[in-house]
């Protein structure tokens, strides 16, 4: 077996190592192509082997065809909407992801960026505190878990609503769970987006959600870009000069963003919330196992791709 390493931005050399030792004491092969920039160059190193691990590296139809020998692709981390899911099934390819592994670094950006924000981008003025505000987190996953896990530790009183998650599980963790988007939103000053972008979320944080929000609102986007509508959130953040927003990820109306709202918008120049050391090889190593596990067990337990 063959297994490929393809990551336009590499891996550490301490993830890279520990992805090395579990794919050779399997007995397989590992091969590298780090910061490759062509596309060409991927369809040619795909061409003969049996899995391949990726970061935010792009698996589309293209990719799939030249890797004639491939089962498996597994992304080191947990959002998976760069990989053709349909394409992979009609090739009879296999996607994993690695559910956790980045969960609390993410979380961690999350509440920094939360304290910056508060803090007014440490500009010098008076800021306000998190501790008593209510933190409302959009999709209570293993990031949402986290961020509540910490956000405790600041005194805030926190919020969840999640569609695909049991009310009983929130509130286990001692989160009030609420029943919609709306409720969310229109109690709390601070949300924390943690929702995967699908065709039922993209676009969909905009004008008429984020417009609920109390006075003193702040928007804190660690998720995906796509979910945010763009031009809604500039006409809102022009009537509402009270509401910030605060992402890891760039939006496209970056410049418009930066220029019109200063002092209230702020973008770190990509995106940076699995980027830690812990992150960076925890997930790496995970993917490594899992490529193991489904060629010697058929373990599938991390499959986000039809069969």
């Amino acid at each position: 077996m063959k297994v490929l390493v393809a990551t336009d931005k590499p891996f550490a050399k301490v993830a890279v190592d520990g992805i090395r030792k579990e794919v050779e004491a399997a007995g397989y092969e590992l091969v590298l192509l780090e910061k490759y920039g062509e596309k060409a160059k991927l369809l040619e190193a795909v061409k003969d082997v049996d899995a391949i691990i990726i970061r935010s590296d792009v698996v589309d139809a293209e990719v799939l065809d030249a890797a004639k020998q491939l089962k498996i692709v597994v992304r080191a981390g947990a959002g998976y909407d760069n990989v053709d899911l349909a394409a992979a099934t009609a090739h009879n390819v296999c996607v994993m992801n690695t559910p956790g592994q980045n969960s609390n670094a993410v979380a961690e950006l999350a509440l920094g960026l939360m304290v910056m924000a508060v803090r007014n981008m440490y500009n010098g003025t008076s800021g306000t505190e998190l501790k008593g505000k209510k933190l409302g987190i959009h999709a209570y996953g293993n990031v949402g878990r986290n961020v509540a896990r910490i956000a405790k530790g600041f005194g805030m009183d926190i919020y969840a609503f999640d569609a695909f998650c049991p009310k009983e599980a929130i509130e286990a963790d001692g989160v009030k769970a609420v029943a919609s988007a709306e409720e969310l939103y229109s109690t709390c000053q601070v949300i924390s987006l943690h929702i995967p972008a699908t065709t039922e979320t993209k676009n969909s944080i905009g004008y008429d959600l984020v417009g609920k929000m109390p006075k003193g609102a702040l928007l804190v986007n660690t998720a995906r870009k796509e979910v945010i509508n763009e031009p809604e959130l500039l006409k809102l953040m022009e009537e509402r000069t009270d509401l910030k927003y605060v992402t890891d990820i760039m939006p496209a109306s970056n410049a418009e963003f930066a220029e019109r709202f200063a002092g209230r918008y702020f973008s770190t120049p990509k995106k940076m919330g699995a980027q830690t050391a812990e992150a960076n090889i925890n997930a790496g190593i995970a993917a490594a196992r899992q490529i193991v596990g489904y060629f010697k067990d058929g373990c599938e337990k991390f499959r986000v791709n039809k069969k």
